[in-house]
């Protein structure tokens, strides 16, 4: 992964830190807020995970950190972008065909 990837999942947090406010669970995040707070939980958990990575990366770099650690980091923020962009695509795809069905 590079820096600035690293550093756009940081301003993707930073924009969804400023918005509304978050509800307390995750399980209660589906029934108060619906499908946009599910996306807005799983972005925010993405960019979470990203900047963790970036400060085990950080702190590998200052001779601080432990190899495993920054792997196991980069790994996790790996699978969470993937699986966002994952439901992205399965929510385009669904939009696709909603606006191809005949009326």
């Amino acid at each position: 992964m590079s820096l600035g990837t690293l550093d756009a999942a940081a301003a993707y947090g930073r924009i969804l830190s400023t918005g509304a406010s978050k509800p307390a669970a995750a399980g209660s995040a589906a029934v108060e807020g619906g499908f946009g707070s599910l996306v807005e939980n799983m972005i925010g958990g993405a960019a979470t995970q990203m900047r963790a990575a970036e400060s085990a990366s950080a702190a590998q770099i200052a001779g601080k950190g432990d190899l495993v650690d920054v792997v196991t980091a980069i790994g996790a923020a790996e699978q969470a972008l993937e699986t966002v962009v994952a439901v992205r695509d399965k929510v385009v795809n669904a939009y696709q065909d909603i606006m191809r069905m005949q009326i």
